[in-house]
């Protein structure tokens, strides 16, 4: 056997180990390679990301809170990546949109009433900052806006609850002032053929966007948020009108509605009420801001849908095709179908952030069952619904980031148009 010795046989022995340690090396840099890649195609390849950043964490390994940080950041922005950013949109055809005359101004959480062939817009945000106190007015006849006028300078500024019997407008209780300043519980009846405005009895207590509707001779506020804008309401009280008047001077205790919340659509339709979608939970105003500064508080976005018939007893129908928020003037009834145009959703899974609806869904009252029947040119929030001669439109409202990023971004003034075929 030939042994290694002297200066030569170290040598060779040095070089055959450093041979051997670049072999090891290479099939390790191997392996690791395959594996990442291996990772990197997987669809839960963003938990295996979770699970090794917290191993390294847990181990005791030396990490800086500043690479925690960054490592945290990169590791958001590759899930991201990972999910489709429009993850909550539902296959729909996309219908052909027209775009009409601009309102005057834009407008986020505003209220709509249509009587005929004109379509009564009411305040709104203009800026977080800013908010509006009058009324613009849209012909479908001509498409034009025109008809300015103003509100009671007392009246709520946004979170309006608002019905209409065909001439009068009722308009109740809602946050007055900018950014997340209180509600009031002030309400008020506009003439549309005069254009003159009276009051009405308050309510026992102030709301933000109930759920509001005539039925059966009586003016119906149901749920909204509490006086803190975020603590869901179930009162649910009633008052006789007729007229544009008040036949009594308080309002009636109901029964309660099974879950509170505001930002919902309320319907009245075959002579039953529905209440449909909304949310619990709100921003609320930064404790001690003298400006009322909002701060996001938890919320939860619902696809509930209840009904209220002649045993006067809520009962739940078919949800919505998802959860489905800021959407109380969003609505219409076509074809003894419910329509509703956008909304908000659950947040995105990773970001937190609100997601925008981009779907128009049909809610058929023949058969009880909801469909996907369009998709909106962009997807937004707190529309203002109107139909007339076939066509369905919708202005206002804040819209999404573009076609990739479904979150909020500017609140617009812009009017859209669509026919709606096959309903």
């Amino acid at each position: 056997m030939a042994r290694f010795g002297g200066k030569n046989g170290s040598r060779k022995y040095l070089i055959v180990l450093s041979c051997i340690a670049l072999l090891g090396i290479a099939l390790v840099a191997d392996f690791l390679w395959a594996s990442s890649s291996s990772s990197a195609s997987s669809p839960y390849w963003s938990s295996n990301l979770d699970l090794s950043l917290e191993t390294a964490v847990g181990s005791g390994a030396s990490y800086k809170p500043e690479q925690v940080k960054k490592n945290s950041k990169a590791k958001k922005e590759q899930i991201s990546e990972g999910l489709n950013a429009t993850f909550a949109d539902i296959p729909a055809p996309q219908l052909i949109w027209e775009e009409m005359a601009e309102a005057p101004v834009p407008r986020l959480d505003g209220a709509a009433i249509q009587i005929k062939d004109l379509l009564y817009v009411f305040a709104g945000y203009g800026t977080i900052d800013y908010v509006h106190s009058h009324v613009d007015v849209y012909n479908f006849s001509d498409n034009t806006w025109g008809g300015r006028f103003d509100m009671p300078k007392e009246m709520a500024h946004s979170h309006l609850g608002m019905a209409t019997d065909g001439r009068y407008i009722y308009a109740v209780t809602g946050q007055y002032g900018p950014q997340c300043r209180g509600p009031t519980a002030r309400n008020f009846v506009l003439d549309t053929q005069t254009k003159e405005w009276d009051d009405l009895p308050p309510l026992p207590f102030p709301r933000y966007a109930p759920a509001t509707q005539l039925w059966r001779g009586r003016l119906h506020v149901m749920g909204g948020s509490k006086e803190d804008r975020h603590e869901p309401a179930l009162e649910h009280w009633s008052l006789a009108v007729r007229d544009g008047k008040a036949l009594e001077k308080e309002w009636r205790s109901e029964v309660p509605i099974p879950r509170g919340g505001p930002h919902r659509a309320c319907v009245v339709a075959n002579d039953k009420l529905l209440v449909i979608g909304g949310q619990e939970g709100d921003f609320m105003a930064k404790p001690g801001s003298p400006i009322f500064k909002c701060a996001r508080r938890n919320e939860v976005v619902y696809s509930d849908v209840y009904m209220l018939d002649d045993e006067l007893k809520w009962k739940e129908l078919p949800r919505m095709p998802k959860p489905d928020s800021h959407i109380e003037f969003a609505w219409k009834i076509v074809n003894n179908s419910i329509i509703i145009v956008g909304g908000t959703t659950e947040k995105h899974p990773v970001t937190k952030k609100m997601v925008l609806v981009g779907e128009v869904f049909q809610f058929n009252l023949d058969i009880l069952k909801w469909s996907v029947v369009g998709r909106m040119p962009f997807r937004i929030k707190t529309t203002l619904v109107g139909f007339y001669d076939g066509w369905l439109y919708f202005t206002s409202g804040q819209r999404d980031k573009g076609p990739n990023n479904p979150s909020p971004k500017k609140v617009v003034g812009s009017m859209w148009r669509t026919k709606l075929l096959h309903l």
